[in-house]
């Protein structure tokens, strides 16, 4: 079983389950997910349900409880030989405590960020859950030091970048853009809530984009599980300002892409993985925001910045994220060479850090060696 409560575990959840069944081909994986999961494989007994925050998991309360005994009843009917946590440590901590009632092994994928806010939730995961793969490399010891078989795997999304063709023109045609004309991206994010708040500002920073930077074409990469219905208020005025707009291709758009404007989170760190020069937007519920700076031990909000241990890129957050700094990062982005070279070496000594590690390939073996079972002679 594995369980992936929104979209970018939900990717990881796909990643992991298409290098099981190569190696296991008769293997039956169950879950929770969405669309790339289903394709990957795995039967779905309930979708997404995913909530960011203590105001906007409010509105989610009777969903998340709904999913959750779906999935308690889900461990009782198929009695999995493994159960495959990805992040969503509210949601699934709880589930690991069910797993563990019925005996069913727990293996952890993608720790939670407990070296963020909530550090005591480390001993808790300990006595819960079987085994850690965790995707951050000072992930590892941390939870060693609580006497838990963990392991640094390296991150699932280098897994999908090496697939990625590098030729930008190329991409940009397959996507129906102009091969020959600069592109900037902008990645809203995949939560309600981030759609709510970031597209309204999107929008504006694209009208004053044209204005600024007119030899430009602009894209947005909707997540694959996005409801584009709910947002087509917004996706036709963007395209009335002639921006591309496309479902489940981020990555091939950021590969494609010169410069990005990125809501906080995975696509970050596939943006520097890329080697695409970005800034980074983000705004919370300002209950939400303010709890969090309270609680929250880390300086920076993207992983560039965090492993870097300084600002290699800039964070716009909250009264910050405006049209006039994003106008003025793309700028200084685009007319400071000094500036993006040393946004480049940043972005390079992160990538080495990830270098020659295959987080699905791994993964896939320790559910293998968890459940005992035959693979696929190679």
């Amino acid at each position: 079983m594995i369980v992936a409560g929104e979209t970018s575990g939900e990717l990881y959840g796909a990643l992991l389950a298409e290098a099981l069944k190569k190696k296991v081909p008769q293997i039956r994986i169950v879950g929770i997910g969405g669309e790339r999961m289903q394709a990957a494989g795995v039967e779905l007994f309930s979708g997404i349900a995913s909530a960011f925050g203590f105001a906007e998991a409010l509105t989610s309360i009777r969903a998340l409880q709904e999913t959750f005994k779906k999935a308690a009843e889900a461990c009782r009917a198929y009695r999995p030989s493994v159960i495959v946590l990805i992040d969503y440590p509210d949601f699934n901590l709880r589930l690991a405590a069910e797993a563990r009632k019925q005996k069913i092994p727990v293996l952890y994928y993608v720790s939670p960020q407990v070296w963020a806010w909530r550090r005591g939730r480390v001993k808790k995961i300990a006595k819960l859950v079987d085994k850690m793969a965790v995707i951050l490399p000072f992930e590892e010891q941390i939870y060693r030091d609580t006497g838990l078989d963990a392991e640094f795997v390296g991150h699932p999304i280098f897994d999908e970048i090496r697939e990625v063709k590098s030729d930008k023109q190329v991409l940009k045609s397959e996507l129906g853009l102009d091969p020959d004309t600069q592109l900037i991206s902008l990645l809203p994010g995949s939560r309600p809530h981030e759609l709510k708040r970031l597209l309204p500002l999107i929008l504006n920073a694209v009208r004053a984009c044209k204005q600024e930077f007119p030899g430009y074409q602009y894209c947005i990469p909707f997540a694959q599980n996005t409801d584009l219905i709910q947002q087509k208020a917004f996706i036709d005025e963007l395209q009335h300002e002639g921006v591309k707009i496309n479902k489940g291709k981020s990555l091939k758009t950021l590969a494609a892409s010169d410069y990005a404007v990125i809501a906080s989170g995975t696509a970050t760190l596939q943006a520097v993985l890329l080697g695409v020069p970005l800034v980074v937007i983000y705004k919370l519920f300002p209950l939400t925001f303010w709890l969090g700076k309270r609680i929250v031990k880390v300086k920076f909000a993207s992983l560039i910045n965090i492993l870097s241990g300084r600002e290699v890129v800039k964070e716009l957050l909250q009264k910050e994220a405006t049209v006039q700094n994003i106008l003025s990062e793309l700028k200084r982005m685009m007319g400071d060479p000094a500036y993006k070279e040393q946004m480049q070496k940043a972005y390079d000594a992160v990538r080495e850090i990830f270098s020659g590690r295959h987080a699905s390939e791994r993964v896939s073996d320790m559910v293998i060696e968890m459940a005992n079972v035959k693979r696929l002679s190679t």
